[in-house]
């Protein structure tokens, strides 16, 4: 009985669901860069990692190890307290944005109403962690990519922010269990078919928002030595990757329950079905980076303020009209 009355006290639940939260990203960190080697050698017809441990499983294991035990340097000309708070803010907030995800029906952290909006809040901050970064390093490549940052994330939260609230109007609601919910099992009944547009913008931006190829502008190799994270090394750009793929995780699991029907499946709908859909956009996501050059930063800022911002705005107009004569 005590146990009852302690997993019901929602301070319990949240603790507990930050504790799981840490663990399922750190596990996951270590399998998405053994899939993302796999993936990359697949496309280009290169083996990927082999030799640390059967086909090179142990490999992601032995590259945390030394992060872990690389030296931590502060450059001579950076700022120490904006260069060290700037990995930390990179990840913590991220924590927060899986509290809303609906894994399962059974499995809620909190009872939030507005957990679109959270997710939508916390996001942000990540680009503050760059801007940080850069900053703090008193180097001009880090300045640069740090700018890059900046613009880029503002340019493609507009698009992005359309695409969801086409959904929010189609649902009426920002708690994604209820948009969930309000999704059929079959996939004619999920929103990714009946609001083609909005889903195809929303992944898109969310490829843009985590700084992944063709995207990754604020850190590209060939420009700026990697960006806001050139002066870094050991687990301060530790960090920032696990962060990378941390979010990679959150708008993965965003689109399953916006446009996927999240948990619910065609045959025993639960979190398997939440789990298969988020892992096959984040395959979609790596799959992309492997196959498409990057572009400019001129294509990059045409593509979201000349193409997809636009679009999105008929698309939300569409759906306002369609939703109003539907109601």
């Amino acid at each position: 009985m005590s146990m009852t009355i302690s997993l019901a006290d929602p301070l319990v639940r949240l603790i507990l669901a930050l504790v799981g939260i840490f663990a399922f990203v750190a596990l996951n960190g270590l399998v998405l860069v053994y899939v993302e080697r796999k993936v990359a050698g697949f496309c280009q017809r290169r083996p990927g990692p082999l030799h640390v441990g059967p086909q090179g499983l142990i490999q992601p294991l032995v590259d945390a190890l030394k992060l872990v035990g690389k030296q931590l340097l502060t450059p001579p000309k950076g700022d120490p307290i904006l260069f060290w708070a700037a990995p930390l803010l990179a990840f913590l907030p991220v924590a927060l944005c899986f509290l809303p995800l609906p894994f399962d029906a059974s499995l809620k952290a909190i009872d939030l109403n507005l957990g679109l909006v959270l997710i939508l809040a916390f996001s942000g901050v990540n680009v503050i962690a760059l801007c940080l970064a850069g900053w703090g390093s008193g180097n001009k490549w880090g300045i640069l990519g740090a700018a890059r940052a900046v613009a880029q994330s503002v340019a493609y939260e507009v698009p992005l922010l359309l695409s969801v609230l086409a959904v929010a109007f189609m649902s009426g609601s920002l708690d994604l269990f209820v948009v969930t919910e309000s999704q059929g099992a079959w996939p004619w009944q999920w929103y990714a078919m009946k609001n083609p547009l909005a889903f195809l913008i929303f992944i898109i931006c969310a490829v843009a928002e985590t700084n992944r190829a063709p995207f990754d502008l604020p850190e590209a190799e060939s420009e700026l030595t990697a960006g806001f994270h050139t002066e870094y090394s050991g687990m301060g750009f530790g960090l920032f990757f696990l962060a990378e793929y941390a979010n990679m995780i959150v708008v993965s699991g965003v689109a399953a329950a916006l446009f996927l029907g999240g948990y619910q499946g065609p045959v025993a709908s639960g979190i398997w079905w939440f789990l298969a859909k988020l892992y096959a956009i984040l395959l979609l996501i790596i799959w992309l980076r492997w196959t498409y050059p990057r572009v400019r930063f001129d294509q990059l800022l045409n593509l979201s303020w000349k193409r997809l911002t636009p679009v999105a705005l008929v698309v939300l107009a569409c759906t306002a009209v369609a939703v109003r004569l539907g109601g």
